[in-house]
C-alpha cells in the first residue's frame, strides 16, 4: 500500500494518476473528500483529515509500505512534514519519498528551499529508507498567465533576466511513480529538469513560434508583483515566493540534468511540446 499526500494539487494529482496507470494500491490523505472524488471512483482509498492532526496521519499510515510527502509551501509545512516523518517511523513504513526542490541545499538563503533542506536532513536522520525528488521551476506555472497571453499576447512575471531548466509536472509525476513502484531508489536525491535552459524572454519566443503571433515577456517589478498578489497569498507565503523569484532573477537556475532520461528512458518534455499540448488555453 502506498500513501499519498497532496493528491488534490498538481504534482500529487499527476503522481496519483500515473500510479493508477501502473495498477498500484493507493491510499490518499485529503482534507476535502469532494475534491478527490475522481480518485475515489478510480479505486483510491481516502482518509479525510488535516495533515497537522497526528491521529489522522497515524490512521492513514496503518499498513503502508511507502509514503509520498508533498505539501503546499507554507509556514507550517516544515513542522507538518517532520511530524509526518516521525509518524511514518512509528507506523513501520519502509520508504518515504519527499517532494523537495533543486534549490534546497545547505547554503539556501530563502525560506522555501531552507525549509525543504531542513526536512530532507530530518528524514535522512530518521532511519527510514528515503528518496528526494528535487524538480526545477514547473512549466505549469505558466498556466497562470494563460489569460494574459490569450488576450494581450503578454505575460508578466518578476523574474528579470533569470533562467531556469523548467520541467513539466507530467514528467515529475512519472519520476515519482517510478520511485514509488520501482527498485533501487532508496538513498537517492533526484534532481529533475527539462531539456533546456531558458530565460523568460526565450519562453516568450517559443510561445510566439507556436502561436504564430508575437508574445512578449514583461519583467514586472517585484513591488508590483507583491502588490498584485497581496490578499491572494498569505503573508508568509507571499514573502517566500517573492524571495524565491528574486533569487531566480539574480542567480538563475541555469542547470539541466539527465536524471529523467536515466530513470524513464526517454527525453523530458520540451517547453514547445508543453505549449502545443495546452494550445487551447493560450490561443
Amino acid at each position: 500500500m502506498i500513501l499519498l499526500t497532496g493528491v488534490t494539487g498538481k504534482t500529487g494529482g499527476e503522481t496519483a494518476k500515473q500510479l493508477l496507470e501502473k495498477g498500484a494500491s493507493l491510499r490518499a490523505l485529503v482534507r476535502d473528500a469532494a475534491k478527490a472524488a475522481d480518485l475515489k471512483a478510480a479505486g483510491v482509498e481516502l482518509v479525510v483529515g488535516d495533515i497537522a492532526d497526528a491521529k489522522v496521519v497515524s490512521r492513514a499510515l496503518e499498513g503502508v509500505d511507502k509514503a509520498f510527502l508533498t505539501l503546499p509551501n507554507g509556514e507550517q509545512q516544515q513542522a507538518n512534514e517532520k511530524q509526518f516523518t516521525d509518524l511514518a517511523v512509528a507506523a513501520g513504513t519502509d520508504h518515504l519519498v519527499k517532494m523537495s526542490s533543486m534549490e534546497a541545499v545547505p547554503t539556501a538563503k530563502t525560506p522555501i528551499p531552507q525549509g525543504h533542506w531542513a526536512v530532507e536532513e530530518y528524514i535522512r536522520a530518521s532511519g527510514l529508507d528515503w528518496t528526494m525528488v528535487k524538480p526545477n521551476f514547473f512549466m505549469q506555472n505558466l498556466l497562470a498567465s494563460a489569460g494574459s497571453i490569450k488576450e494581450k499576447r503578454k505575460f508578466f512575471l518578476p523574474m528579470g533576466d533569470g533562467t531556469t531548466g523548467m520541467a513539466d509536472i507530467r514528467d515529475i509525476g512519472a519520476v515519482c511513480a517510478e520511485v514509488l513502484t520501482g527498485e533501487g531508489h532508496a538513498g537517492q536525491s533526484y534532481e529533475i529538469t527539462g531539456p533546456e535552459i531558458l530565460s523568460f524572454y526565450d519562453v516568450a519566443d517559443q510561445f510566439s513560434e507556436v502561436l504564430g503571433e508575437q508574445v512578449e515577456y514583461v519583467a514586472m517589478p517585484m513591488d508590483q508583483f507583491r502588490e498584485r498578489m497581496t490578499g491572494i497569498l498569505a503573508p508568509w507565503h507571499l514573502n517566500a515566493v517573492c524571495e524565491l523569484f528574486r533569487e531566480i532573477d539574480e542567480i538563475g537556475l541555469d542547470q539541466t540534468t539527465d536524471t529523467f532520461r536515466a530513470l524513464l528512458g526517454r527525453k523530458p518534455t520540451s517547453l514547445r511540446r508543453f505549449i502545443e499540448d495546452h494550445l487551447a488555453l493560450f490561443k
